[in-house]
């Protein structure tokens, strides 16, 4: 009976020395793979956790084992002995691994934050770039600023030519002084393309000036041609 119980003490601490080995052998690894990702490391750390906690559990049925057949004799007392250091020597570096692991999540969490402040002045930077594109882009159409030259309305036309949306345009303009193509758009109800080639047409056949010191411009009707347009009004 004594021979048995021995040889089962001899399985037992040989399967205890064999998982701390094993424990080891996972410490390392896990050190090695962590530096590659946090989420891998997290995973490693967390199974590696719960693997401990289970060995831990079963070291406690070993050990109370152990010590219930230590009596039985020295040598296997002297060797749960030897497993009990053995245990304790790889305890620091159970706490050196877990140590860097706290490490190393502070050191990404710094580098999460970094990399979202980056994304973030990306964006912020992209949208300037593209202002500053679409201002360009604008400048770029205008040949100088200031009011550009007046270009004489073109008396053979007159009112005759117009459509009776240009003929509202010019009321307009008349009746509430200078406004922009975009508050023209809003007034007339058609796209900003449209009434964009609306205003482009006033303005070469000599009904509109335009003011190019901002952007976007300005339109006024002429003098003469408001004095036009009040004349048809009084006749009609």
């Amino acid at each position: 009976m004594t021979d048995v119980l021995l040889v089962l003490v001899g399985i037992l601490i040989a399967m205890t020395i064999g998982a701390a080995v094993e424990y080891y052998r996972q410490l390392r690894r896990i050190q090695r793979e962590y530096e590659k990702a946090k989420e891998v490391v997290e995973d490693i750390v967390l199974s590696f956790n719960r693997q401990l906690k289970r060995e831990a559990e079963r070291l406690e049925i070993v050990a109370y084992k152990v010590g219930a057949n230590s009596s039985k004799g020295d040598r296997a007392l002297k060797r749960a002995e030897e497993i009990e250091q053995q245990l304790h020597a790889l305890e620091p570096k159970i706490g050196g691994v877990l140590e860097d692991r706290e490490k190393m999540l502070a050191k990404l969490g710094e580098i999460d934050k970094k990399v979202r402040d980056a994304v973030a002045s990306q964006k912020a930077l992209t949208a300037q770039i593209s202002d500053i594109e679409e201002r360009a882009r604008q400048f770029s159409t205008v040949p100088e600023k200031g009011v550009e030259a007046v270009i004489p309305i073109r008396r053979e036309k007159a009112l005759a030519p117009l459509t009776e949306t240009e003929l509202s345009v010019l009321e307009i303009l008349a009746l509430e002084g200078p406004k922009t193509a975009p508050e023209i758009k809003d007034r007339i109800k058609l796209s900003r393309e449209h009434t964009a080639r609306l205003m482009k047409k006033v303005y070469e056949e000599g009904y509109v000036e335009r003011d190019t010191s901002k952007i976007p411009f300005k339109y006024h009707i002429k003098k003469e041609m408001e004095k036009l347009l009040k004349k048809t009004e009084s006749e009609t």
